[in-house]
C-alpha cells in the first residue's frame, strides 16, 4: 500500500493513496501529501486590522483577509465551522486565486488603507504552501503578511514561513494538556510554536474563555506567567465565548472575563477583553 505521512502538524496522519488527513485539506496523491486547498478561497474581505485581532500592529489600518477550508483541530465551539470543519465539496463556492492574483488584489486595495494580506478564517497552516508562496510576493511588493493560526504545526513548517510573516495572532486554547486533548490538539506543540514565533515577529495571543473548559483563574495565572517568561509585553486577548456550532453552553459571564483579566495583569502589561 502506497502510504505517506503528513509532516505538517503533530497528528502526522498516515495516509493511503487518495486519503485525506484529519484536517480535510491535505491528501496523498501519488505518494506525496499535498495541499488540496491551494489557491481555493472561501472568503476574501478588507478588514480592520483590529479584527484579527491585532491591537498593537499598525492600528487603524486595514488588511485583505483570506480564508480557504480545513482545520486540524476539532473545537465544538468553532465560529467559522462552515469552512474550518468542511471538506472541499462542503465549503460552498470556491474561488481559484493564484498567489500572483491575490498579491495584485492586495495592491489594488492600498488606496482604501490596505497594508497587506492576512491568512485567516480557517486554519491557514493546513495549506501553508499557499501562505508561503503568496507571502513571499506580498513582502516583495512592500506590503505586510499577517498569520492568524491555532499554532498546531511543526516547527519546520513555521520556519518556512517566518522570513515573510510580519505579525501573528495565535490562539492559545488553554493552559493544560487536557484542554488540547479535548480539542484534538497538542499543548506542547503550540507552546513551542508560540515561543519560536515570538522570537521572530510581532505576536499577539488570544484565549477564548469557554465555561467549563478553560475558565479557571489558576489556569489563567499559569498561562500569563508563561507568556511573561517569553515577553511581558506580548498582548493577550481574553475573549468571550458564545454558543456556536456543536456547543450550546451559555455565553461566558463578562464578570468572569474581567476577573481573569485582573489575574493576567499580574504578569502581563497588555491584556485586552474581546467579544464584549
Amino acid at each position: 500500500m502506497n502510504e505517506s505521512i503528513c509532516p505538517v502538524c503533530p497528528h502526522h496522519c498516515r495516509l493511503r493513496e487518495g486519503a485525506y488527513g484529519r484536517c480535510g485539506a491535505r491528501r496523498n496523491e501519488n505518494g506525496r501529501v499535498i495541499s488540496m486547498n491551494y489557491g481555493k478561497l472561501t472568503a476574501l474581505a478588507l478588514d480592520p486590522i483590529e479584527k484579527k485581532p491585532l491591537a498593537f500592529f499598525h492600528p487603524g489600518t486595514y488588511i485583505l483577509s483570506v480564508g480557504s477550508f480545513g482545520c486540524n483541530l476539532a473545537c465544538p465551539f468553532c465560529q467559522n465551522y462552515g469552512i474550518a470543519a468542511a471538506r472541499e465539496a462542503e465549503a460552498g463556492p470556491l474561488y481559484e486565486v493564484s498567489p500572483e492574483r491575490l498579491c495584485a488584489f492586495a495592491e489594488e486595495e492600498i488606496p482604501r488603507g490596505n497594508i497587506g494580506v492576512a491568512y485567516t478564517y480557517n486554519e491557514a497552516l493546513v495549506g501553508y504552501e499557499y501562505v508561503r508562496d503568496t507571502a513571499r510576493l506580498v513582502r516583495g511588493a512592500g506590503m505586510v503578511n499577517v498569520l492568524v493560526t491555532n499554532g498546531t504545526a511543526e516547527l519546520p513548517i513555521l520556519e518556512e514561513l517566518l522570513p515573510y510573516i510580519d505579525a501573528m495572532n495565535i490562539d492559545l486554547k488553554g493552559f493544560r494538556p487536557e484542554v488540547y486533548r479535548r480539542l484534538g490538539g497538542d499543548f506542547e506543540t503550540v507552546r513551542a510554536f508560540i515561543s519560536r514565533a515570538a522570537e521572530a515577529c510581532h505576536v499577539e495571543l488570544t484565549t477564548l474563555v469557554v465555561p467549563g473548559l478553560n475558565d479557571s483563574p489558576d489556569d489563567m495565572r499559569r498561562e500569563a506567567a508563561w507568556i511573561a517568561s517569553l515577553d511581558p509585553e506580548i498582548p493577550l486577548h481574553i475573549t468571550r465565548y458564545f454558543p456556536r456550532y456543536k456547543m450550546k453552553t451559555p455565553a461566558t459571564d463578562i464578570r468572569l472575563l474581567r476577573d481573569l483579566r485582573r489575574v493576567a495583569q499580574e504578569h502581563l502589561s497588555r491584556v485586552l477583553l474581546g467579544n464584549v
